[in-house]
């Protein structure tokens, strides 16, 4: 029954209630989209970022992720293979040797990163064959005189003055202590000058473990999940398997690129906040002015019997259900930009380089919570504001409200 008064009085005041579902249905069209947006923008940077290089978990001995040492390496593959391949949430896995090294050239020299690479496990896990500028990945035939082929960075290109099947030395240190010298072919150039594998040599894992004198040993397993979201779950369960070593989600691994992006995340919400307070005080002002025009609708209603908690009840129903109907219509107006931005996208006038890899097509998401969350958070808000009107009017003494007019 109060359903049925609280629905013919919003048609009664066909214009306020007009106002105050375009208020809310714009609200909502706003919050929506704009968490779509930041949504699908910072999962794709996540999917960007993560598929560069660093994947979604990452396995190491020890404290080697926070202390790199050339000797905490892992020893027993095929155990840790055998477990990854088990895990059906595990699209790729790939391991990796690093080391730093003095790299020189007839033009100069150079501090650089050596990185060991299995060909053919890396591509399911990284995007370095899609950084290569100019040259080829690693292939079977092998470099110029049979030398050991390198994928050098641009930036350690340009400073030794290195090209395509262009020689140059490295000399490092070796796992057991000796000094580690050999002559290498540049097959690729990697990234560019800018990013952040600028200064990297990246070799053959075999190649690089014989450099080493590291025998079948690799410093780190790094993989690639279906859902990137299972990172934490994936490297949970994996830590029970592994105990003797040290399992860390994308989140651990780079942390401080974690944390900064969580920090902006939570700087946007501050837009969506004030977003919101604007449409909440247009609601209030429209709720009380309502309330305020029915001032003698509502004494005559006192007078005849009408108890305050009905009032009350009457007026919070009343915005509730005009809340409901206007975020229904919201919906179906920000459906379609969100499914569009979600689907399509649409292409930034510059591009932004992640990792060597271009950004430059800009999506949103959409997901129940995208839908779903700025409705309840619309519906709880309008409601709360009602309450304020809804008091006011139950306080009203029917003599008072009826004299006013």
């Amino acid at each position: 029954m109060l359903i049925k008064i609280a629905f013919r009085n919003i048609l009664r005041q066909r214009r306020r209630s007009l106002l105050t579902g375009l208020s809310i249905s714009g609200g909502y069209f706003l919050f929506a989209l704009t968490l779509s947006l930041i949504e699908g923008s910072y999962n794709n940077m996540i999917r960007i970022f993560t598929e560069s290089h660093v994947g979604h978990v990452q396995i190491h001995l020890d404290d080697y992720l926070t202390r790199p040492k050339i000797y905490k390496s892992i020893s027993d593959k095929d155990e840790i293979e055998t477990i990854l391949s088990a895990d059906n949430r595990i699209i790729g896995f790939a391991p990796r040797i690093y080391s730093p090294a003095l790299s020189f050239s007839e033009e100069d020299t150079a501090m650089v990163q050596l990185i060991g690479v299995d060909a053919k496990k890396e591509t399911t896990v990284s995007r370095l064959r899609e950084k290569i500028v100019t040259g080829s990945f690693f292939s079977s035939q092998g470099g110029e005189n049979d030398r050991t082929q390198a994928m050098v960075g641009k930036g350690l290109a340009i400073k030794l003055g290195l090209d395509i099947n262009d020689e140059f030395i490295v000399i490092g240190q070796g796992a057991d202590g000796s000094i580690a010298n050999d002559v290498f072919v540049v097959s690729a150039i990697i990234g560019k000058k800018s990013s952040g594998e600028r200064m990297n040599v990246y070799l053959p894992l075999q190649a690089l473990q014989e450099f080493l004198s590291m025998e079948l040993s690799v410093h780190e397993y790094s993989m690639l999940l279906e859902d990137v979201a299972d990172s934490r779950s994936v490297a949970k369960d994996l830590q029970k398997k592994l105990p003797e070593l040290v399992v860390s989600p994308w989140q651990e691994v780079e942390e401080m690129f974690y944390k900064s992006m969580e920090a902006d995340k939570q700087g946007n919400w501050v837009f969506l906040v004030l977003l919101m307070i604007i449409v909440f005080i247009g609601v209030l002002n429209t709720v009380l002015m309502s309330v305020l025009e029915r001032t003698r609708e509502f004494g005559v209603l006192r007078a005849i019997g009408y108890r305050s908690g009905t009032l009350v009840n009457l007026i919070f129903m009343e915005t509730v259900l005009l809340s409901m109907m206007s975020l229904i219509l919201g919906v179906i107006i920000a459906l379609p930009s969100i499914m569009w931005f979600s689907d399509t996208g649409f292409m930034m006038p510059e591009p932004m380089d992640m990792g060597g890899i271009e950004f430059q097509h800009f999506k949103g998401e959409l997901t129940a919570q995208i839908l779903f969350l700025p409705m309840g958070i619309i519906l709880l808000f309008a409601a709360l504001i009602s309450l304020f009107p809804a008091i006011r009017a139950a306080r009203l003494d029917p003599a008072d409200a009826l004299g006013k007019f």
